[in-house]
């Protein structure tokens, strides 16, 4: 007769190596703040953020809270280097240092996340833009991303407006893409997705849902390491467009962006 195993019991690697990630990847996460805040105050950027020379510094900071978590990052295509006004699909909070890791630009967030601890403080040192989702206060923000762009400031934001299950683009909400129309700077999209080992979406990464960030975040430090595929659109001239034709044609790239990125990393 054959015993029957106990769940419990088959499951204990497992439970053991979330436990040491949860412990490495913690102790890790918690130095990288630390170095964050040491280069905030030695840089200036706690009490005087949005300087040029504070995204090369949040660049090296998000590089390790990437590796900090147990993310690798993998470029499809070159990075661009001129001035542009970014986007990008929206997944997860780890968007930031995903994208942050590549290239210095300032991002724009939703007002939550400067309340959030430690990270919160962080992100308004290093120049991040929040806006307060139904708040109307969506023209102030477009004329600080106006003044961004003028002074040759890069600048990204998620369209979407909430975070997704990156399965798809959601409809984009365009209106801050006037700043790029008056100032006659380019769109710059790329698009994100995260992969694991089995080559499936991640269903850990999104943060979706009704769940707390530090109870998602426990879940990040926990799961095993995933990779962040970033892939690069060209540029879109906002010459001859309004906000609305200037979207739609956003909108399309996007789309058949992302399902040109999923076609190729994922099993069918």
């Amino acid at each position: 007769m054959t015993a029957i195993q106990d769940p419990s019991v088959r499951s204990f690697p497992q439970q053991a190596k979330q436990k040491i990630n949860i412990i490495g990847r913690g102790f890790g996460m918690l130095a990288t703040i630390g170095h964050g805040f040491g280069m905030a105050f030695t840089s200036g950027a706690m009490f005087k953020p949005n300087q040029p020379h504070h995204p090369a510094l949040t660049q090296q900071f998000c590089k390790r809270m990437c590796k900090s978590l147990g993310v690798t990052v993998q470029v499809h295509g070159v990075m661009p280097r001129e001035h542009a006004l970014w986007v990008s699909n929206h997944i997860s909070w780890i968007d930031i240092p995903v994208i942050g890791s590549l290239t210095r630009v300032f991002f724009l967030s939703k007002a939550e996340v400067a309340n959030w601890p430690l990270m919160g403080r962080l992100a308004r040192a290093g120049g991040t833009l929040f806006i307060q989702r139904g708040s109307g206060d969506s023209d102030k923000v477009r004329q600080q991303i106006t003044g961004f762009l003028q002074q040759k400031l890069p600048i990204l934001f998620f369209p979407e407006a909430t975070t997704t299950d990156g399965k798809q683009v959601r409809r984009l909400h365009g209106r801050l893409l006037q700043s790029a129309i008056d100032t006659q700077t380019s769109v710059q999209p790329v698009l994100l997705c995260y992969v694991t080992s089995q080559c499936t979406l991640d269903l850990v990464i999104p943060f979706i849902g009704e769940i707390s960030f530090a109870e998602h975040l426990k879940q990040v430090l926990a799961h095993p390491a995933v990779t962040a595929h970033v892939m690069v659109l060209p540029e879109i001239s906002t010459v001859d467009h309004d906000v609305h034709s200037l979207t739609n044609l956003l909108q399309q790239h996007m789309r058949d962006g992302l399902a040109t990125l999923h076609a190729k990393l994922l099993v069918k």
